[in-house]
């Protein structure tokens, strides 16, 4: 039964949805927003359960001693810090005159969430800048036809959207040549190639939620598919 359960779980609640997108009238109109309910109460249960296994993977790496383990030490320090001042903001708001939220102006939680978690986060933005920079270096190489192709567009909408190459030309012609090219490429082949993978895309999900729901994946639940 503990297999059983969860395919029926899964192969009801598809159908449900399934069912409430094509018949939107009672019972199966209202259906759609109780079991999105219930999808609140479990992510809020597995919220509680992602914080418990990253505090039993840092503490595994600390009891373990290896060369990184200082980094559990950060995660579990800020993941206490951010728990006690958000449930302390929290309880202070709920129960102030008149009530404010954890996210108000005047909170420590907002403040450290404004002047330590952005800035990081800035930061970790920024780098990836380089990271990107040096895997277009690399898939920019022209070694055959279609990485030439790549790289042409990529000089064009380049150019487009950097000034500098507009302004290298206007004593030859007054049209931004770069920016309307880099409009077109944007526009016509950038949007054909998403279209056709959107459709890849939607035609994967349903054939693997067809799966899910008729008990044939069963990975979701440690089983063999």
């Amino acid at each position: 039964m503990r297999r059983e359960i969860p395919l029926i779980i899964t192969t009801v609640t598809g159908l449900v949805f399934a069912i409430s997108y094509f018949i939107p009238h009672m019972p199966f109109g209202n259906s759609e927003n109780i079991f999105g309910e219930w999808i609140s109460i479990v992510q809020a249960f597995a919220i509680w359960l992602g914080v418990l296994n990253l505090v039993k993977v840092s503490i595994d790496k600390i009891l373990s001693k290896k060369g990184d383990a200082y980094y559990s030490y950060i995660v579990i320090i800020s993941l206490g810090i951010m728990l006690i001042v958000g449930f302390w903001d929290g309880l202070s708001g709920l129960y102030a005159d008149p009530p404010y939220p954890v996210i108000d102006d005047s909170t420590s939680f907002y403040w450290i969430f404004k002047n330590i978690y952005t800035p990081l986060t800035s930061t970790m933005f920024a780098m990836l800048a380089f990271f990107v920079a040096s895997a277009s270096y690399r898939a920019f190489r022209a070694r055959n036809f279609q990485a030439t192709l790549l790289l042409i567009a990529g000089f064009f909408v380049m150019g487009g959207r950097v000034p500098l190459f507009d302004l290298m030309i206007s004593g030859i012609t007054d049209v931004p040549v770069f920016s309307h090219f880099a409009d077109w490429i944007m526009t016509y082949p950038n949007t054909a190639g998403q279209r056709a993978i959107m459709i890849g895309i939607a035609l994967g999900i349903m054939s693997s939620s067809l799966r899910i729901i008729l008990g044939i994946e069963r990975s979701h639940i440690g089983g063999k598919s």
